[in-house]
């Protein structure tokens, strides 16, 4: 029987067992040994650790040339103007001393006392200049001492100063003091007083009564009004009925003061009127006719004025009176960081120097109470103007 071996399928069967066959042989070959070595594998890569981006935040550009100094005022609602006034006292003090070491930043206590100190600290602030009002230090001075941050505020509520508060205010107590003494040393004895109902009215009483003792006299009568027309006018009848007295204090505003004037002058005489340092916030008192002869204590109006005409070829404005407050709380700052190194931490120490600082006020020094002590002048009014009658000292002399 014959083999068959010529079929078409036979035929592609066997070709292919030969590829597959080759491609076997193909697939297990032996490198020869004279072949190099293969080529390294590629070096191993690590692949970056992702990073988190900083948050966009409304923070203040680093500044690594200069000090941070926050100013802490109402720049809206009921006391805008006044701390507005404030602000550009700051602004004028940096133009006027060419100062490039200090940097203030504007922060409104009007929306959140709290919030306004706790970003300022946040942005760096070393020093807080302001707030104004009292209940805003109240807030302010523990978030401030937490951060070691002091605070340099414009108010003139002793209650509040301590604990790394300062206060530049001027202080009702010392205007009494400077003026019962002067009063004590022109012969005066027997001293009388006119005293508002109200919180001011409480701490004038008791300045008043500790000064009249301390300088030699006797308050020989005191009585209280509400500030209506009617009751100062009660209230001067109940004092000259009383036992009779030489110079009597009227412990409010000038306008206030002029309303008890006819009447002290129909039943007292020739008493002598004293007034506080409010008087010197009435720029038109030198005018008011019933105050004539009066005298009261504050600070010196001499540099003041000149200020007053900087201030308002710059700002077209006249500015308030306690702008003057930011103004040296700018020129303290500006002689302090002197030598205070950028970075570090102010040096409050430097605050309670024996010799204080000078200012457009005048001198003053902060006591270790962190009161403002001022050197204060007495003055007259007179003819349609005030004379100062008692200057003040040019500085503290080491007392």
């Amino acid at each position: 029987m014959a083999e068959v071996t010529g079929t078409p399928q036979l035929r592609k069967l066997k070709q292919a067992v030969v590829l597959l066959g080759a491609a076997l042989l193909s697939a297990c070959a032996v490198v020869p040994r004279d072949v190099g070595p293969p080529p390294p594998p590629p070096p191993t890569t690590t692949a970056p650790r992702p990073t988190t981006p900083r948050p966009v935040t409304p923070a203040l550009p680093e500044d690594a040339a200069r000090h941070r100094i926050a100013l802490l005022v109402p720049l809206s609602g009921a006391n805008a103007a006044v701390g507005r006034s404030l602000a550009n006292a700051t602004q004028l003090a940096l133009l006027d001393t060419r100062n490039e070491k200090v940097r203030i930043t504007n922060y409104d206590t009007s929306t959140g006392a709290a919030a306004a100190a706790q970003r300022a600290i946040d942005e760096g602030a070393q020093l807080i200049l302001g707030p104004l009002l009292a209940e805003d230090v109240r807030i302010v001075t523990p978030i401030a001492r937490a951060a070691r941050v002091p605070v340099l505020s414009f108010s003139n509520d002793l209650s509040v100063a301590g604990n790394g508060a300062y206060l530049l205010g001027y202080a009702p107590a010392q205007s009494i003091e400077r003026v019962v003494d002067y009063a004590r040393g022109t012969g005066i004895t027997d001293f009388a007083g006119l005293i508002p109902a109200g919180t001011y009215g409480e701490r004038a009483s008791t300045a008043f009564l500790r000064a009249v003792e301390g300088a030699g006299g006797r308050v020989t009568g005191m009585q209280t009004y509400d500030r209506s027309a009617g009751s100062i006018a009660n209230a001067v009848g109940r004092l000259t009925r009383a036992s009779p007295f030489q110079a009597v204090l009227i412990a409010d505003s000038a306008g206030t003061a002029s309303l008890a004037v006819p009447a002290l002058k129909r039943s007292a005489g020739g008493a002598r009127v004293l007034g506080t340092e409010l008087w010197n916030a009435d720029t038109g008192i030198g005018g008011n006719a019933a105050l004539n002869g009066a005298w009261f204590a504050s600070v010196s109006n001499t540099l003041y004025r000149q200020y007053a005409g900087k201030y308002r070829a710059r700002f077209g404005a006249a500015p308030y009176r306690l702008s003057s407050l930011g103004y040296d709380a700018v020129l303290l700052t500006v002689r302090i960081a002197r030598d205070w190194r950028v970075g570090d931490r102010f040096p409050e120490s430097r605050l309670t120097d024996r010799d204080g600082f000078a200012g457009l006020d005048g001198a003053f020094r902060f006591g270790r109470d962190g009161i403002a002590e001022r050197a204060l002048e007495v003055q007259e009014i007179r003819s349609g103007t005030t004379v100062t009658v008692s200057p003040a000292p040019a500085g503290f002399g080491g007392r």
